[in-house]
C-alpha cells in the first residue's frame, strides 16, 4: 500500500495521488491521452499533464459507456406516420370542399338569408359604433341601424320594381317594334339561317318546322306577390332579426372572442382579425355603394336627357347590377339595349342608352374605382371571377351580389391565419415525398430535412464526446 505523508498543498499533491492510485490499481482509459477536454472535465489531460500519468498496465481495462445510438428506423416510422396523417387531412379537406357547395345549395332557404344578414351587419358595424360613442344604448343603436337600412333598401326596391313591372307588362305589345328594329341584323344573318335549315332538312329528310313563339303577358304584380310572398317574407324577416341581434350583441360578442384566448398574443391577433374584417368589408361596401349610386344617378340623368322613359328605374338597375363585377355591366347594357329597342324606332337611337351606360362604366371601372379603392384593397381578378362563378352557381343572382364581400372576409381571415402551403404539403415533407436518406448517404448543407439535421447533430455530439 502506498501511503501519503504530510499535508497536501495545492494541485501537485492531488495529481501525485491520482497518478499513484492509477498505478496501484492498474487502471487506464481507452482513447487518446492527449485529447483536450472541455472546461471542467475531471480527467488529467484537461490540465495538460498527461505525461505525469504512469504507463497503463494490462491488469484491468474499463471502457466508458457510449451514448445511446438512435434507432435506425425511428425517423422513417415518424415520417410514415406524418404522411398518413397528412393524407387523411388532405382527403377530409377535399371531401369537405366538394360537399360544401351542395350543402349550401340544398339549404339555400337558410344559408342565403343568414349569410346576407351577416355581411350586411358587418357593413353596419361602423355606424353602430358611431352611435354607441354618442351614448346610445346598444339595442337602440342596433334598431336605428336596421331602420336606416330598411328605409334605403325599400326605397331602392320601390324605385326599380314598380316601373320594371310596367315594362314587363308592355313587353308583348312591343315585340313587333323590337323585331322591326333588329330586322337589319336578321337580314344580315338570313343566308346563314337558310343554309342551316337546308342542311337540317337534308339530314332529316323532312322540312324543318319553324314554330312561332308568343310572349305571354305576365300576371299582375298583386298575383305575383301573393304567390311568392310567404317564403320571401319569412326569409326577409329572418334576415332582419339576424342583423338586429348581431348588432345588438356585437360589443359583447367581440369581447368574448378576444378574452377567451389563452395568451396575450392570441387575444391581440383575434382583435386584429375582427377589426380588419369590419374595416375592409365596410370600407369596400361603403365605397362601392357611393360609386354605384353616383354612376346610377349620372346614367339616369343622361337617359332623361335623351328621352328614355323611367330613367330613375334604369339608373337603379345600373347601380344594383354594378355590384356584380364583369357580368353586371354586361347585363345592364343588354337590358338598356332592349329598353331602347322597345322605345325608339330608329335602331341607332335605340342603342344610344346602352352606349351611354357602357361609356360611363368604362370611366368608372378604369379611372374612378382604381383611384379610390385600389389603394385600400387589392383582389386578384382571377379570384373575383372564381368567386362570382361559385356563389352565382350556388345561390344565383343573390350569391353573385355577395361574392366579393365574402371573398374579402375569407381573404382577410386567411391572411391573418396564414396561407396553406399546398405545394409544400404535397411535395416537400408531406404526403407524396419520402426524403429519408439511406444510411451512409452524405447530407448536403441546406438540403437536409429537419429529421436529418437532428440526426446529424446527434452524431456530431456523440463523436465529440466519445
Amino acid at each position: 500500500m502506498l501511503e501519503v505523508v504530510g499535508p497536501l498543498r495545492g494541485l501537485g499533491g492531488l495529481f501525485h495521488i491520482y497518478g499513484a492510485r492509477a498505478e496501484r490499481d492498474g487502471i487506464t482509459r481507452v482513447g487518446k491521452a492527449a485529447t483536450v477536454r472541455p472546461k471542467g472535465h475531471p480527467h488529467l489531460d484537461h490540465f495538460g499533464i498527461a505525461e505525469s500519468v504512469p504507463a497503463p498496465s494490462s491488469a484491468t481495462t474499463v471502457v466508458e459507456p457510449a451514448l445511446p445510438e438512435p434507432a435506425e428506423g425511428a425517423p422513417k416510422e415518424e415520417l410514415r406516420r406524418d404522411r398518413l396523417l397528412a393524407a387523411l387531412t388532405l382527403i377530409a379537406g377535399a371531401g369537405l370542399v366538394l360537399a360544401l357547395p351542395f350543402a349550401l345549395k340544398a339549404g339555400s332557404r337558410f344559408f342565403l338569408p343568414l349569410t346576407a344578414a351577416i355581411v350586411i351587419a358587418i357593413a353596419l358595424v361602423p355606424l353602430l359604433e358611431w352611435l354607441e360613442r354618442r351614448r346610445l344604448p346598444a339595442p337602440l343603436a342596433a334598431f336605428v341601424c336596421v331602420l336606416l337600412f330598411l328605409v334605403v333598401a325599400n326605397g331602392a326596391i320601390a324605385s326599380i320594381v314598380l316601373p320594371a313591372w310596367g315594362w314587363a307588362e308592355i313587353l308583348p305589345e312591343r315585340i313587333e317594334r323590337v323585331q322591326q328594329n333588329i330586322a337589319p341584323l336578321i337580314d344580315f344573318y338570313s343566308n346563314l339561317e337558310r343554309f342551316v335549315n337546308e342542311l337540317l332538312a337534308n339530314v332529316a329528310n323532312t322540312p324543318v318546322r319553324q314554330t312561332g313563339t308568343t310572349a305571354e303577358r305576365p300576371a299582375s304584380l298583386l298575383d305575383f306577390t301573393a304567390s311568392t310572398a310567404p317564403s320571401a317574407l319569412i326569409e326577409m324577416f329572418f334576415a332582419i332579426l339576424v342583423i338586429y341581434f348581431f348588432l345588438a350583441g356585437w360589443t359583447r360578442l367581440r369581447r368574448s372572442a378576444i378574452t377567451s384566448r389563452t395568451s396575450f398574443g392570441g387575444a391581440m391577433a383575434t382583435a386584429r382579425v375582427i377589426q380588419d374584417v369590419v374595416d375592409f368589408t365596410s370600407a369596400y361596401l361603403g365605397t362601392i355603394s357611393f360609386i354605384n349610386l353616383t354612376l346610377g344617378l349620372l346614367v339616369a340623368g343622361a337617359l332623361w336627357f335623351v328621352g328614355m322613359p323611367t330613367p330613375l328605374m334604369w339608373g337603379g338597375i345600373v347601380a344594383v347590377l354594378n355590384y356584380i363585377p364583369y357580368f353586371g355591366p354586361i347585363l345592364s347594357a343588354a337590358l338598356l339595349a332592349l329598353g331602347g329597342l322597345m322605345t325608339f324606332t330608329d335602331v341607332w337611337w335605340a342603342l344610344l342608352p346602352a352606349a351611354i351606360m357602357v361609356g360611363a362604366h368604362l370611366v368608372e371601372a378604369n379611372v374612378v374605382t382604381p383611384l379610390i379603392v385600389g389603394h385600400r384593397l387589392t383582389i386578384s381578378p382571377l379570384m373575383i371571377l372564381v368567386a362570382l362563378s361559385f356563389w352565382g352557381w350556388v345561390w344565383g343572382t343573390p350569391g353573385a351580389l355577395l361574392a366579393v364581400p365574402l371573398l374579402i372576409i375569407i381573404q382577410t381571415v386567411v391572411k391573418a391565419a396564414g396561407k396553406p402551403d399546398i405545394a409544400g404539403f404535397l411535395f416537400e415533407h408531406g404526403t407524396l415525398v419520402n426524403d429519408v436518406a439511406p444510411p451512409g448517404t452524405p447530407v448536403q448543407a441546406g438540403n437536409a430535412s429537419a429529421g436529418e439535421k437532428a440526426d446529424g447533430k446527434a452524431v456530431d455530439r456523440s463523436g465529440a464526446l466519445a
